[in-house]
């Protein structure tokens, strides 16, 4: 089951994030999703546990949950969408 987890203080790293999920079920993969150019956190990621029930455990004790000030947000991912992004629009100078 994979996680989203958003939310996240910028501060944050892979192994803090994985740390927080170990107490409910076993961590295949914790990700922070990082800015391409600056290699900053976007404040979001993502985090594997092959269980189910443990994820769901996992949902229930954290989401919500405060971490260094902020409240985590955790549900199922949804997959990606298919087909290109929607192109960007400038607002038409009057």
């Amino acid at each position: 089951m994979q996680l989203y987890v958003g939310n996240l203080p910028y501060t944050i790293s892979e192994d803090d994030l994985r740390s927080l999920f170990t107490p409910h079920g076993e961590v295949t993969r914790a990700t922070i999703i990082k800015d391409r150019e600056t290699g900053r956190s976007k404040g979001f990621g993502f985090v594997d546990m092959p269980d189910n029930a443990q994820g769901d455990a996992a949902i229930a004790a954290l989401n919500g949950a405060d971490m260094k000030g902020r409240p985590l947000k955790v549900n199922v991912s949804e997959p990606k969408k298919d087909g290109p992004r929607p192109a960007f629009q400038r607002r038409p100078q009057y």
